[in-house]
């Protein structure tokens, strides 16, 4: 049983989770993800990991569907069974020289980590992050304290720079930035634009993959991907891969498999809420 420390709203349908999990903590590098089972009934859901320190894990979570919209509910003193992890690959630091990290949404807790790094090995760090309208931008601030410049997108024009991150992307590339390394996290659709981008200018370009899993650990093939023309698991072979080499069609395609079934079980968990049940 893993404790939870701290629940946070902090924006609309996204929460902040801290969990105590010092074992995990200790061996956690940037780029790895956890995989959270509330109860012995519930699904096991792969979450990123947005900060590990002090024995606790800092989690940022979108409610989409039956169980994060259970995890929500959480209060500071509640217990979480399961929380397995690390797993998957850490993202390999290095000093590149101008590394370029684009969080999209609840993307930017994954990249925070990875750009805390980057920054350390001595890269000059440019940071893009966006979304949809300035209430549902997360840290900001933090990221702001890792980077050497930020640039905040926002959809609507709410909040900094109208427009997506790959505008803020272009931009810099149309002033002459020599970018060394672009690493993106967020809405698969999000990705499959930035690398499209950098694909015309030979940037080379890291995503973190977000299919469906089920045990993390290489078993049921359920987060398989095609990367390059062969298949990958995202679980033991990810979650980073070369962006210029994913199926993103297919990957978007698998994504959808579930989602009527998912929406039938959010709604009937909702219909029990409002019933009293």
């Amino acid at each position: 049983m893993y404790q939870v420390v701290a629940k946070e709203d902090v924006a609309p349908g996204i929460f902040k989770l801290v969990v105590r999990a010092p074992l995990i903590v200790k061996k956690h590098r940037a780029g790895q993800f956890v995989i959270l089972r509330l109860r012995e009934e519930c699904e096991r859901i792969p979450i990123s990991v947005a900060d590990a320190k002090d024995g606790n894990l800092t989690m940022y979570i979108q409610v989409v569907g039956t169980s994060t919209y259970k995890l929500s509910k959480l209060k500071a003193g509640d217990y979480i069974q399961d929380v397995v992890g690390p797993l998957g690959r850490p993202t390999h630091i290095d000093k590149f020289g101008t590394v370029v990290c684009i969080g999209g949404g609840v993307g930017v807790p994954p990249v925070y980590p990875i750009g805390r790094e980057m920054k350390k090995a001595g890269n000059n760090l440019i940071s893009i992050i966006g979304a949809r309208t300035k209430e549902l931008l997360i840290m900001e601030k933090e990221m702001r304290e890792i980077s050497d410049q930020l640039i905040v997108t926002t959809d609507d024009g709410s909040y900094g720079i109208k427009g997506f991150v790959t505008d803020a992307l272009q931009k810099l590339i149309n002033e002459g930035t020599k970018i060394d390394l672009v690493v993106a996290i967020g809405p698969v659709i999000m990705m499959k634009a930035v690398c499209r981008l950098t694909a015309n200018y030979n940037i080379k370009t890291i995503v973190s993959l977000n299919s469906i899993m089920v045990d993390g650990t290489g078993m049921c093939g359920a987060c398989r991907v095609t990367i390059g023309g062969r298949t990958r698991f995202v679980c033991v072979d990810g979650p980073e891969f070369d962006g210029h080499q994913v199926d993103f069609n297919e990957l978007m395609s698998r994504q959808a498999y579930y989602r009527e079934e998912e929406k039938i079980s959010y709604d009937y968990v909702l219909s029990l809420e409002r019933s009293g049940k």
